[in-house]
Order: C-alpha cells, then structure tokens, then sequence
C-alpha cells in the first residue's frame, strides 16, 4: 500500500477529549473517528487490525469446535419479555418500534436468539453437543460512554453459545473454550489473567470467569494472590476475614431474635453529650451534634475517632423496594454482593427525596436505629460494639450503638469490597491488587434460558429434557483499546505482529533521491511476494514528519532507507529489538520473511 493513497489522517495535537492513551493514540495515529459519543467510524488502519483480530479469534474458535453463524442485530423484545431480562437489562437496552408497532431491542448480547435457534432446530440429543458462535456489532445504550473504545455504545463482539445434554459435557466445553481464551491471549503477547467473576445481567448457575489485561487505567480492580494463584474481580473478591461466618454474630440475650426493639425513643430521651460527656458511661446510645457533617472523613475529623468506630448506612432501591446497607466506615460496599443476596435485579442508590422520605433527614444522615425498612449488615459492621451511626435526624449523629442490642441483625454477611493488605482466603498470603480491563467474560448458564423459552431435546430413554448452556464473550473492538494501553511508548504504539495493520513500514528519506525510490520500490515488492503486508511511505514529505507518522501508526518493522543505500544497506527495525540496525537489503527482506511466516 502506497501511503500516498492511503486514506489516513493523523493528528499532531492531542484530543482534548481523550482521557486514556489508547484514545488518544487510537485517534491521533487515524485508526478511528467519533461519529456520535460512543460511536466510531472504523477507518482503514483500524478496520485492518480488527480483522486481523477476528481471524485469530476464529482461528481458536474452530480449534475449539466452535461453528460461525451470524444472527440479527435487531431482536424481537417478546425473545427479551420470555427469559425476563427485558426489565432487568434496564435502561442500557436499546428499544425500538417498526411502522407497526412492533418492538424491538438491539441486542448487546444473543443469548434469547440462539436459545430459540437451537430450540426450533435440534430436537434429538443425537446432534449434541453443539457450540455456535458470532463475530458481530453490539449496541448498548450507555449512560456516560468514556474511554474511546472501552465504554463504547456500539462496540464489535465474538459471542459463543454451547448447548449440552448433561452437565459434564457443559464442563468440558467450558474448560476448552477457557484454553482457547489463553490461546487467543497469549498469541496477542498480552498481559493478562482469568478471574473469578460475577454473572452480572447474563447470569447463571455454574462457573464464571473473566479474563482481564492488566493495565495502567481499567474499570475493573484486580484481586489477586501471588502464592496460590487466587484471582478475582473486585466484584466477586474475598480475603481470609470474609471466610469468617456470618452465623457466629447474634443478638445479644436481651433482644428476642425476630423481633425490633424500639430504642430510638430511648435513644432521643437521652441528653446531649459528646464523647468525654456522661453518656459515654451509660453505654447507651446517645445524640451527639455534628452541624453539618455529613461523610465520615468529616465525621472522624470532627470526633477524632477512627474510621473503624463509625458505621455508614447507605439507603439503596433494590427492585423498587427500599433497603439500608450498612459498613464500617472504613470498607465501601459491594453492590453486587448486595444484589446477589437480595436477589435482585437492579440496584441504585436512592435519591434525597427517597432518603429524606425514609428517615426524616437529608443524605448524610441516616442509621440503623429506628429505621423501618430492611437493613443488611455487612460482618465486620456488626463487629463493632462501641459504634457512632447517623441518627436520621439532620446534624444529629448517635454513638454507643451496639447491633443487635440497638438495631436488629436479621441479614448479616459479607456486602462490602476487600481493601489492600487482606490475606488470601484460600493461603493466607496478602493479596495484590491491580487494575484491569475486561477483554473476555465465559459462563455455565446452565439451564437460565433454555428454561424459560422451551429448549428442550429427546434423550436417549425419549422423554423430553432441557438443555444446559455456555456463553462466552470476547470484546473485539475493546481488545484493540487494551493492546494500546499496554503497548504504547512515549511517541506513539507498537502493534504485534499478529494483528498489525500492516507488517513493515517501508521509508526512503528522501523520495526526491532516485536511488532510495527505486530501493523503497524493490523492497516492497519482494516482501509483497511472499505474503509480508507493506505500508511504502512514497509521500514528498519531510523526514520528521515521516518518522513521526510512522510512530502514531506503530507497525512492529520499519525500513528506513538513507544515504546508506549506497553501499546497499538500510536500518531496520524489528519487534525483538530495542534499536536499530544497519543491514543489507537481501538481509532486510529475510529477516522480514522469518516474521511474516510466524505471522
């Protein structure tokens, strides 16, 4: 490819409005252009290294016994309404109508699609077990889309699909597409690990994992033990405390279990004091003025207390019904611990309307004692005997609270986010923590739609069964996004040689110097003999602009051809080495063939 013709335009300044450098790159070097937020036009360079990406994919796909089909972007919203996600994707699923009121979604995934495929298709266990899968766009209606092609609302995926009979055949399928996963990975040289993870909307019952690559920026933490291997998003993480059972917490003797002790009247009817007053002997809680304090960093500041003595109590809308979760005021809560033991579908925080409603108070407020509505706590909170909460009165906190003397402790369990310096739960080790960003996400479904929309296959006793299933995911277009992240340098990026747009780039000095041209010309037609993909600089450009083009474009091999070219040598560049080296043509288009044959 003459890079005169190539439609390319790079960029000298930086996007003011990229935040992470794969953006920025991404942008700068011409692999892509915002169309709307979220939304990007693929151009040729960009195009080139998501193909390049797919066949790979592919490749480990097949190797995996994994069939390619291609199913409809647009979904009919009845598919959604019979495995009951419809609701629970919320409002990230994209909605429409055609002229006759049908509705419709735009899938950001095809689990409902093929479950009804296979459904209508296969009716004897004779053709299973059965693994299909796409390379296809997504849409996802994002709130705040961020980070180029990492939070994006139209984004290109590779979604599988396994059905089985039984469930050592869905094992057995997982574990192989796990292995095709690292295959695909470590074929791309990237740094990365599987963890455990959270089935999130796709849900399930068996195994999940998801792989992450470990970067400087990500939207995912990281935990991980050195020692014995333990990995698991932030979401899903437990340290050596967490294994503790949330069974050896009770309610002390004078508080009936089931039962809610009304110590608010109590605890009002008490006088004012503040922590060297006498309340602090009565041992019973006890209202304490804090003028507008509201967070516990300004809590502990204005008492002069740890952060571990105070309980924050958030108020969140889980499937529309109120519910207060509360943790040490040094820990965050977990909300999708949270989710998993309401079993619910969608949680948010609730709004100060909803909080003032609740408690009587504005947000910052709020506690357990005398709250009517469901309170979890989390382990280490109920732990705490000598504890300060909100007092759901504004500028009013409460201290000397103990749970179950105080505040009933009906759901107590581990609802809280591991902080650095926790030990392994399984070895004891301290665990690590990292950012990453998820490429890849695979799971036992199990039997969560095939259930509900009828999958079901004559067994070989000829009684009717439900079929189990695999999903496994692979973010294409992000995992472009990742690579970059990883492998920038300070002028611009370097791809590997898998999924290069272009294997070597071909720059004479000079195309004015008839020597170079005609040099430049040879090499790009040798090394296009044998299959090596060529980007020939034939641009009358000066040198620093070349140069500075080729670092945005980033292709592991450059040939430069200078005023050496009389003496018939030129610098080449390759992936393995940190410099350059003076070289003979015949030895540049060698050394050029060895890697267009590991490509």
């Amino acid at each position: 490819m003459k890079q005169s013709e190539l439609f390319l335009s790079t960029m000298r300044d930086m996007p003011s409005d990229a935040e992470t450098a794969s953006h920025r790159l991404l942008l700068r070097g011409g692999y892509m252009r915002q169309v709307a937020a979220g939304v990007y036009s693929y151009l040729p360079l960009g195009w080139k290294v998501l193909r390049n990406l797919q066949e790979l994919i592919r490749e480990e796909m097949e190797r995996a016994g994994a069939q390619e089909m291609l199913m409809p972007a647009m979904q009919p919203a009845e598919l959604w309404r019979q495995s009951e996600r419809y609701a629970v994707y919320g409002e990230e699923l994209m909605r429409l109508c055609d002229r006759h009121e049908r509705e419709f979604v735009l899938g950001p995934t095809h689990e409902e699609v093929v479950t009804a495929l296979v459904r209508d298709e296969v009716n004897s266990y004779k053709r299973l077990p059965l693994t299909l899968y796409q390379i296809q766009t997504k849409y996802r209606d994002e709130r705040r889309p961020r980070h180029g092609l990492l939070r994006c609302r139209e984004f290109i995926m590779k979604d599988a699909y396994s059905f089985h009979l039984d469930a050592d055949s869905l094992q057995a399928q997982y574990d192989r597409m796990v292995d095709a996963y690292h295959r695909v990975m470590q074929r791309l040289n990237l740094t990365y690990c599987a963890v455990e993870a959270d089935a999130g909307a796709i849900g399930g019952s068996g195994r999940t994992h998801e792989f992450m690559a470990l970067t400087n920026i990500g939207e995912d933490t990281i935990v991980s033990c050195g020692h014995c291997g333990y990995a698991a998003n932030l979401e899903k993480a437990v340290s050596q405390s967490d294994s503790a059972s949330a069974a050896n917490i009770e309610a002390p003797d004078s508080v009936e279990a089931g039962h809610t002790k009304d110590v608010d009247t109590k605890a009002v009817q008490i006088e004012e004091a503040r922590l060297t007053g006498e309340a602090s002997t009565a041992n019973m809680p006890a209202r304490i003025h804090t003028p507008g304090v509201k967070t516990i960093d300004e809590l502990t500041a204005y008492l002069q207390v740890e952060p571990s003595q105070t309980i924050k109590t958030l108020l969140y809308v889980a499937d529309g019904e109120p519910v207060a979760v509360l943790v040490r005021g040094d820990h965050e809560v977990n909300e999708t611990k949270v989710m998993r033991a309401l079993t619910a579908n969608q949680l948010e925080l609730a709004d100060a309307e909803t909080v003032m409603r609740l408690t009587g108070a504005p947000t910052g407020f709020a506690g357990p004692v005398g709250l009517t509505i469901k309170c979890i706590v989390d382990k280490d909170a109920a732990h705490v005997e000598d504890a300060i909460v909100g007092a759901n009165e504004q500028d009013y906190h409460l201290m000397h609270v103990m749970a179950g003397r105080d505040y009933e402790l009906t759901m107590v369990g581990d609802y809280r986010n591991i902080v650095e310096g926790e030990r392994c739960v399984h070895c004891g080790h301290v665990l690590s923590f990292h950012l990453g960003i998820e490429l890849g996400h695979v799971f036992e479904l199990g039997t969560k739609y095939t259930d509900k929309l009828g999958a079901q296959v004559m067994n070989k006793s000829g009684q009717m069964q439900t079929l189990l299933m695999g999903c496994y995911g692979i973010g294409v277009s992000r995992m472009m996004s990742a690579m970059v992240e990883q492998m920038q340098h300070e002028r611009g990026l370097r791809w590997p040689v898998s999924i290069a747009p272009y294997l070597v780039h071909v720059i004479p000095v000079s195309m004015k110097d008839a020597a170079q041209a005609e040099a430049a010309l040879r090499l790009a037609e040798d090394m296009s003999s044998f299959g090596a993909t060529v980007l020939w600089d034939d641009r009358d450009e000066r040198f620093g602009v070349k140069l500075a083009d080729a670092d945005l474009i980033g292709c592991p091999m450059r040939i430069v051809i200078g005023k050496h070219i009389a003496e018939g040598k030129v610098e080449l560049v390759h992936p393995d080495a940190s410099t350059s080296a003076l070289v003979t043509m015949e030895q540049a288009v060698h050394t050029v063939r060895m890697y267009a044959n590991r490509s």
